[in-house]
Order: structure tokens, then C-alpha cells, then sequence
């Protein structure tokens, strides 16, 4: 396990170095190389944490879910989102919403609530229990929006400072990375000694969290992308 998760981060890592590297070199203008090495670091401690470093700390939480694996994350996560390079508010990590955003804010939250509605007619899921019901109503979306959407998307916008405008916010390659990099997160992996790539599953989280995206953007908060993620994670569990 240890040596088929490190495997699998680096091969992520390296994706992002690649990637990241040649849309920085098509306008280094506006690249900050150290910011990319930043968002890199900044996975590796997030895989780190939420492996219980690859196995190697005891899960003293127990359960069929990875409670403990999360937790440490998220901590991980505040701890960074306090530093001065990122701050709370920077990183999204506030309840306040940026003014007349919520108007434009609720149709595209309940677009992304009818996406998860038909993902859960279409797959249902099968029969849970008390556990996975309360993970999914919050670990989820809390752990992986303050990452995500709070954390990675800053560092990724300060390595990537170029913008376009498009339906009402800036977008930039951080943007389109951190919802690649979200994607990889749940459909690429090593193990068995060889890398797996499941398209479907990159199609369902990563479209998703542009939407996620663009909520975290035009209301400056990630507080409606953990509330939606969490509900969207829950909808087949419920329906």
C-alpha cells in the first residue's frame, strides 16, 4: 500500500509539473513557478494526511470510513489557510458572500442539485447505513471544498495570475486545474503495478466541481460549494 500510494501521488504530481509547466511557459507573463511547486506541496500533504501517511499512523478513529483520514486533512488544511502567505479569507474559509452574489448564486446551485439528482436516479446507490450517511452529509464536502476549492485554488491562481472573464468571474488555469486535479483525485491511481484511469468517474467529480468553482468565485466563499458537495454526495444514498 505504501509504495503503490506514493506511486500513484507522484505520478499525479508529475502531471500537474507537466501540465502546470506548459501553460506557464505559453505566458509566463503571468506564471510564478514557486507557487506551482507550492500547490504540488500542497497535495502531497493532503494524500499524506488522508492515508494516515500511507498506513503508517493507526487509525485510532475506527469505522468503515475514513473519518480520522479527513479530519487530519481538514486540520492540515486550517493550519495552512492560517498562514499569512494564504489567510482564512483569501483561501474562501468565511461565511460572508460577496454582495448580490447569492441571486446569481441560486440558480447555478440548484443546477448543480438537479445534476446529482439525475446521477442518483441514474446510479442509484445500493443500502446504507446510519455511518455512511452521516460521512457523507459532512466530511466530504467540508474536507474537500476547503482544500479544493479554499487552499489549492489560491496557490494554483497565484502560479497561474492570467485571467479571462466568462459567465460573471475570472477564470484563470488555476481554476481549470484545481477541478483536474479534483477529478484525478477520485479516478486515477497505481496499484498492482500499473496506473488505472477511470473516465467516467473523472467526468462525474470534475465537470461537477467547475460548478463548484464558479460558486466559490462569484461569492467569494467555499460555505454553498461544502453545503451543495455534501447534499450531492448524500442525494443517492437518500433517494
Amino acid at each position: 500500500m505504501v509504495v503503490d500510494g506514493v506511486i500513484g501521488i507522484g505520478g499525479t504530481l508529475l502531471l500537474l509539473l507537466v501540465i502546470g509547466s506548459f501553460f506557464g511557459v505559453t505566458d509566463r507573463q503571468h506564471f510564478a513557478p514557486r507557487w506551482l511547486f507550492v500547490a504540488m506541496l500542497l497535495i502531497a500533504v493532503n494524500d499524506a494526511c488522508l492515508t494516515l501517511a500511507y498506513g503508517a499512523m493507526p487509525d485510532l478513529i475506527g469505522g468503515e470510513w475514513n473519518w480520522e483520514g479527513k479530519l487530519l486533512a481538514l486540520c492540515a488544511s486550517l493550519f495552512i489557510a492560517s498562514l499569512p502567505a494564504f489567510g482564512w479569507k483569501r483561501s474562501g474559509i468565511t461565511l460572508g458572500q460577496q454582495a448580490g452574489s447569492l441571486k446569481a448564486a441560486i440558480p447555478v446551485a440548484l443546477l448543480y442539485c438537479g445534476f446529482f439528482v439525475a446521477i442518483a436516479l441514474i446510479f442509484p446507490g445500493g443500502k446504507s447505513n446510519g455511518e455512511e450517511i452521516a460521512f457523507q452529509l459532512t466530511m466530504p464536502g467540508v474536507e474537500e471544498e476547503i482544500f479544493y476549492r479554499g487552499i489549492l485554488l489560491l496557490a494554483l491562481d497565484q502560479a497561474f495570475s492570467g485571467r479571462i472573464r466568462l459567465l460573471g468571474v475570472d477564470w484563470g488555469w488555476g481554476a481549470v486545474l484545481s477541478c483536474m486535479l479534483f477529478g484525478m483525485a477520485h479516478a486515477f491511481g497505481y496499484s498492482k503495478g500499473h496506473f488505472s484511469f477511470d473516465a467516467m468517474t473523472m467526468a462525474l467529480t470534475a465537470l461537477p466541481s467547475f460548478i463548484a468553482v464558479w460558486l466559490r468565485l462569484r461569492t467569494g466563499s467555499v460555505a454553498l460549494p461544502i453545503v451543495l458537495h455534501n447534499v450531492g454526495n448524500s442525494l443517492s444514498l437518500l433517494i
